[in-house]
Parts: C-alpha cells; sequence; structure tokens
C-alpha cells in the first residue's frame, strides 16, 4: 500500500525567523495593512510505501527526525493520505 506523506517542518516557537520578519516587513512595505507574526516553515511530500499506514507514519517521521527537521529548533507534523 502506499501513502502520500504531506510534511510541514516549523521553527519553534521560541525561535527567532529572521526570513518570517523579512516577509512581514515586505509585505507591510507593499501596502498590506494588517499583517502580522509571519513565520516560514518547509513543505515536502513523499510517497512511502509500506503495509499499513502506521508503519508508514513510522518511517516518514524518522525521516523528519533524521533528515527534515532540526530537533533542536523545528518542529514538525505530518499527514497521511492512502494512495
Amino acid at each position: 500500500m502506499a501513502y502520500l506523506a504531506r510534511i510541514r517542518v516549523t521553527l519553534r516557537k521560541s525561535i527567532l525567523d529572521p526570513q518570517g520578519k523579512a516577509v512581514e516587513h515586505a509585505v507591510l512595505t507593499l501596502g498590506f495593512a494588517g499583517v502580522s507574526h509571519v513565520r516560514m516553515g518547509k513543505y515536502i511530500e513523499l510517497c512511502v510505501d509500506r503495509q499499513d499506514k502506521n508503519e508508514a507514519r513510522r518511517v516518514t517521521e524518522d525521516v523528519c527526525k533524521k533528515l527534515l527537521a532540526n530537533p533542536v529548533m523545528e518542529d514538525f507534523s505530518v499527514e497521511l493520505e492512502e494512495l
């Protein structure tokens, strides 16, 4: 069985986000009032071929912990969809 894993990686709330601040400043400079607290992150999709959803989640979370997210600075969330 194959699953589509949708992964979101974001900086932890306690970590400063200079890229988010730069985007927030640019948005305000362009005249879009009322925009604040911009945070940047990463979005990744990958296919995981495993027997069941729990195993697909375990593999995906291992990939996140070992490669896609820095556990000191970033959090991640995983959504799985059966293909």
